[in-house]
């Protein structure tokens, strides 16, 4: 997932909160092993390489992510697309050739663990997803394992707030920054300020928007959801996010960056 995660726990007991800390680290690796793609025994990598035809068995961690992404693609109109890996690549490594075309065919069974490749040519990149995801694991691990809350963070862009206490958060845009709070909810930011234009649009560069957002937040009930959204809203025209997150139920809040200060909308 390269980057660095780190968690404030709540417990009553220093020694448990310090083995709560080390299994959700154990755990985040686990993920990394299963969701990296650039991993070459990971189930993405796995994915990544079948033949025509062929059948692969994922875990079931791995599986539930994939299902949330098929989810998220669907609700998004499909401008949340994982399968724009080969692209990725090619953004990264190449300005100026053309971008291969976006072939080929996966099936991700719903009933059970596991992806078929009907015609090769995709690639699976699960990127800010795949943070989100290991947040709301570690989340169910702590609770299961007694924890009163915290904050769990992957990187300065991703985070995860549970229990009863809220948790003060600052947005710093281009303008004054503005102060929320995360009580029992995730917030993911999306922009160009760090890694550039780095986000596409499964329509390629002629369907960005003309005039996209320097930097945007976004609040919702989990992490996977949070990754989701600030990744989409990237890729909407800033004019047009109200309309395209009203009534979205997976959605809490979205925070643009629009100069002077910070604009926010709520669905």
């Amino acid at each position: 997932m390269n980057t660095t995660f780190h968690f404030w726990i709540e417990a009553d007991d220093e020694h448990a909160a310090r083995d709560m800390a080390k299994e959700c680290f154990d755990q985040v690796d686990g993920l990394e092993k299963r969701l990296s793609r650039f991993i070459d025994d990971s189930d993405i990598s796995q994915i990544n390489h079948l033949p025509s035809g062929e059948t692969l068995y994922i875990s079931q961690a791995c599986h539930q992510c994939l299902l949330a992404s098929v989810d998220a693609y669907a609700r998004t109109g499909g401008l949340f697309d994982i399968t724009l890996g080969a692209r990725i690549a090619h953004h990264r490594t190449s300005s100026t050739e053309e971008a291969p075309p976006l072939v080929g065919k996966l099936i991700i069974h719903p009933d059970i663990a596991a992806v078929t490749c009907e015609i090769p040519g995709r690639e699976i990149d699960l990127g800010g997803i795949g943070k989100g995801f290991a947040l709301d694991q570690v989340r169910a691990t702590l609770i299961e394992w007694g924890a009163e809350g915290g904050l769990l963070t992957a990187g300065a862009s991703s985070m995860l707030a549970f229990g009863p206490n809220a948790w003060p958060v600052d947005l710093k845009g281009s303008g004054a920054a503005t102060q929320i709070s995360l009580l029992n909810q995730s917030l993911s930011a999306s922009g160009t300020g760090i890694q550039g234009n780095h986000i596409l649009h499964p329509g390629g560069s002629d369907a960005m928007p003309g005039n996209p957002l320097s930097r945007l937040w976004v609040t919702a009930h989990t992490a996977t959801l949070a990754e989701i959204w600030s990744t989409t809203l990237m890729l909407v025209e800033p004019g047009v996010i109200p309309d395209f997150i009203a009534g979205e139920p997976t959605l809490l809040g979205v925070y643009a960056d629009t100069g002077p200060q910070i604009e926010a909308f709520f669905p």
